[in-house]
């Protein structure tokens, strides 16, 4: 397979910088993430040297050469890249490229035969689904792939299963896509072992719940459409894997993951406007990963530990960034939702409190001596954007409510943390 190095132009470091970036910024960032994939997938094979690794590597390239675009999607699928690098650090299998093979052929519509490793009676296809085998399939078993018009025939050590790519059948459970705008499909990964880092991943969706899912996100798509088409537009290249994760809380939880670019993990969604502001809050997330992993933003952590507004404990410097840039956004979104009827006065609130907070904490970063040079003018430039934000009208009430909210939560941190 072929690699590429890459990097981030100029302009779309300052598009990033401004606390924004537009398309050609995440694209960018997105071919970079492709990139960095496929690069541990390499590294993997050489570390593994292991027959098994090098022939689903074999069959990878020589569907590249065929069906390059497909290929790529499977590649780029957030749960391989978060596979792929626990195995070059020796904490996962790397038999599971055999997987990864498979699963391209399926999208590619190639036969295939590989070796491939069975574990606890299932096989996960990343980014198709899920493959339950009786008991007697060995830990390592043949399987081979015969396309078909919808979909796939798989048969694994003598047994065959039908993959239907668009509804669960006996043997086999789908991840199942749902429409995000008109042309763009997310996939809801419940299944796959690498789609998420943390220990609160949540059960399979149960139909009710997703199609709760689908009302938000199709909500969230026209809030997005009316008043935010350039953070849409981001949403859509950057962000193609939504996973499910548990919370106690009563609001909506959600995160996303250095390892998993492209995958925003959350709690069920609430409303529609909800979900839109989760959705752009964890997009400068995603985004600030990507651009980490091209352009180092701070030093190594000196240990020291700084207030955020937005966190219960103290956080280091990365940290602070990431909520800096994420809380920039989050203020973003809701200054375009300061003349909303419906929710006028929350939109002022947040605007109020987040632009503050946001800016508050760049200087912060700027004090601290912990920034590179590219980092150091990547906060100036996100301070300069809310700086001219801080000079916007809100209504009195607005900004009184949020200092009130403010002052708590610091007086609440110093309890905590003394």
């Amino acid at each position: 397979m072929s690699l590429t190095p890459h990097q981030v132009s100029g302009a779309a470091f300052s598009g990033l910088a401004a606390g924004a970036g537009g398309a050609q910024a995440v694209a960018e960032l997105c071919a970079a993430q492709a990139s960095k994939h496929r690069l541990l997938v390499r590294l993997l094979v050489d570390q593994a040297r292991d027959d098994l690794v090098s022939r689903a590597y074999e069959a990878l390239s020589k569907m590249e050469a065929d069906a390059p675009e497909e290929l790529g999607r499977c590649l780029r699928y957030p749960a391989v890249g978060a596979w792929a690098l626990r195995a070059c650090r020796g904490q996962a299998d790397p038999g599971r490229l055999a997987a990864v093979a498979l699963a391209a052929a399926v999208r590619t519509r190639t036969a295939c035969r590989l070796a491939v490793p069975v574990r606890g009676g299932t096989l996960m296809l990343p980014s198709l689904g899920l493959l339950a085998l009786p008991g007697d399939v060995p830990d390592v078993a043949v399987a081979s792939v015969e396309p078909s018009e919808d979909g796939a025939e798989l048969r694994v050590g003598g047994h065959v299963r039908r993959l239907d790519l668009t509804r669960d059948r006996p043997g086999w459970q789908v991840l199942r896509r749902v429409p995000f705008g008109p042309d763009v499909l997310m996939t809801i990964d419940d299944l796959d072992p690498y789609r998420w880092p943390g220990d609160d991943v949540d059960e399979r969706l149960t139909e009710e719940r997703r199609r709760r899912w689908v009302s938000c996100l199709r909500e969230a798509w026209e809030v997005l459409r009316a008043r935010h088409w350039t953070v849409g537009g981001e949403i859509a290249m950057a962000v193609s894997v939504l996973t499910p994760v548990v919370t106690r809380s009563l609001e909506q939880h959600s995160a996303s993951a250095r390892d998993t670019f492209g995958t925003i993990a959350l709690s069920d969604p609430i409303d529609g406007i909800g979900m839109a502001a989760t959705l752009a809050h964890e997009l400068q997330h995603a985004k600030l990963y990507a651009l980490s992993d091209v352009v180092e933003l701070t030093g190594p952590d000196d240990g020291r530990r700084f207030y955020a507004p937005w966190r219960p404990d103290p956080r280091p410097v990365s940290g602070l960034l990431h909520g800096a840039y994420a809380h920039a956004g989050v203020a973003g979104f809701w200054r375009r939702h300061t003349d909303d009827a419906d929710h006028g006065m929350r939109a002022q609130v947040e605007f109020a409190r987040w632009r503050e907070a946001a800016y508050q904490v760049a200087g912060t970063l700027l004090d601290s001596g912990a920034l590179t040079e590219a980092g150091t003018h990547f906060v100036s430039t996100l301070r300069d954007t809310l700086g001219r934000w801080r000079s916007e009208p809100v209504t009195a009430a607005a900004a009184a409510q949020a200092r009130l909210q403010s002052e708590r939560h610091r007086e609440a941190w110093a309890v905590r943390n003394g």
